[in-house]
């Protein structure tokens, strides 16, 4: 298995080098030259770890046996179960890892996947995981490389960008090669500095000195995104084995997103046979994605909104490239010339054939805080089901639309997690900071269980305070972990 990269084809890459090394050098993300196959058929009598561990085998030829059992027994019962709502509504649940968010589902096997690929390449090297983060992927990426030997990992995110419950869990985490820092920003200048940090030549050489390479954690990674795969497959089989849908039968899944990994991954799935209708990007406030995908501009020369789902207050959408170097033909020279447009005058536009490649495949929609507080109500006085506001947004786009496929909304996160958003739709204004009351509150009204890890957060010490502004970050690398 050979990668190559979005914005230069002559890059060949083994599957370990593209894992280990997070990133192209030349700026553009590691695709597949063949995506794989696999047959979603012959994982329907398969556990979730067992279909995760086939999609694993597909895409790495390196040894990676085993990896998926090992990762998912970290997880609360089923890893991603798919839970009926009602005739031809169900809601795949991703939040029952570690850190109660979507991300669990890709980082917990990470860390795994960079050990056996540093191993295949005899790299003996620490390895700096960085990682941008705008809320969830940060304590993911902390609790699944926390005390990994030889590697590190720094997380930035912006200061005031962020849940209380998710600023908590990232400045209060254990292990002895973790760091969080806050910055003054928001999500997309972090993503930028941590891009631009790997082709930093003086960064690259301080950390060098000191035996370290970089790689990231983020879903640039394709060893983060590539487990993402796994949970459409296994949804629809869910849905086939439980007698819900007839094999063949085409499914919609609408996915919350922000950078685009969590929806590209079900595109892959798609392109590898899984029958999905349609992929529904629900966006918030922040509606770039929704709007590139119904004209075919991206622009980001808009106004930059805080929302009640902070982990989708984006504007730059990484993952995108790999879909538009898909849409293209592979034309990773375009694909290049539409990231250097975008970096230079914030847009783009594909052409009319492209996006016609993109409306037959894709369809979109967003809703804004009040859309998502009505979701939130609607799904708990309609259904007695709580979710939280990222799901919500997804909820909100479902019931506009009409489809005669059945829909899979996509949940992304413990409502616990974002609790006085949630308690504000269910009638309860809780204001100023959460604490445990907060919690305990929406307990009281839900009966829906406090997850320990996040109960706990206020009883810990706080190990991580520092701020520093989004100019500063690659200095702050250079100095903490490089030879200087």
């Amino acid at each position: 298995m050979r990668y190559t990269s979005t914005r230069d084809p002559a890059v060949s890459a083994t599957a370990a080098q593209a894992v280990n090394d997070g990133i192209s050098r030349d700026g553009g993300l590691y695709v597949p030259v063949e995506l794989p196959k696999a047959d979603y058929r012959d994982m329907f009598d398969c556990t979730y770890p067992e279909r995760a561990q086939k999609i694993l085998d597909a895409f790495f030829d390196f040894d990676v046996s085993g990896i998926a059992e090992r990762a998912y027994a970290t997880f609360d019962g089923d890893a991603a179960p798919t839970v009926k709502i009602d005739d031809g509504l169900y809601v795949l649940e991703l939040w029952h890892g570690r850190t109660h968010a979507f991300k669990d589902m890709a980082l917990s096997v990470l860390p795994h996947l960079l050990t056996a690929a540093k191993k295949q390449e005899g790299d003996a090297r620490k390895t700096l995981i960085l990682v941008a983060t705008s809320g969830d992927t940060g304590k993911a990426a902390l609790e699944g490389f926390k005390d990994v030997d030889g590697t590190a990992v720094c997380v930035f995110y912006p200061t005031d960008g962020v849940s209380r419950v998710q600023k908590l869990a990232m400045m209060t985490q254990d292990g002895s090669n973790v760091n969080s820092v806050g910055i003054v920003g928001n999500f997309d200048d972090a993503q930028n500095a941590v891009k631009l940090a790997f082709g930093d030549v003086g960064l690259i050489s301080a950390l060098e000195a000191n035996n370290t390479v970089m790689s990231s954690a983020n879903s640039i990674n394709v060893g983060r995104l590539v487990p993402q795969i796994a949970y459409y497959f296994s949804a629809y089989c869910d849905l086939v084995t439980c007698g819900e849908i007839d094999d063949g039968g085409k499914v919609d899944f609408v996915v919350p997103t922000g950078n685009f990994g969590n929806i590209l991954a079900g595109y892959y799935a798609r392109e590898m046979g899984v029958p999905i209708g349609k992929l529904v990007c629900a966006s918030n406030r922040n509606n770039v994605l929704t709007d590139f995908i119904a004209t075919g501009k991206y622009d980001i020369n808009r106004e930059f909104f805080r929302t009640t789902s902070p982990s989708m207050d984006i504007l730059v959408s990484s993952n995108l490239e790999r879909l538009l170097f898909e849409t293209s033909g592979r034309d990773a020279a375009l694909t290049k010339q539409r990231m250097d447009a975008l970096k230079a005058v914030g847009e783009y536009t594909v052409s009319k054939a492209e996006h016609k490649k993109i409306t037959d495949i894709f369809d979109c929609g967003y809703a804004d805080d009040a859309d998502c507080r009505d979701a939130i109500e609607h799904m708990f006085d309609e259904y007695g089901y709580l979710i939280d506001t990222h799901t919500a947004a997804a909820y909100a786009v479902a019931r506009k639309r009409k489809s005669k496929n059945p829909t899979v909304v996509v949940s992304t996160a413990n409502p616990y997690k974002f609790a006085p958003a949630v308690l504000g739709a269910l009638g309860e204004e809780v204001g100023g900071e959460v604490t445990l009351k907060t919690l305990e509150l929406l307990c009281d009204l839900t009966a829906m269980e406090i997850p320990p890890s996040l109960g706990e957060l206020f009883g810990k010490k706080v190990r991580f305070d520092e701020v520093i502004d989004k100019s500063e970050i690659i200095e702050y690398i250079k100095k903490t972990y490089g030879n200087t």
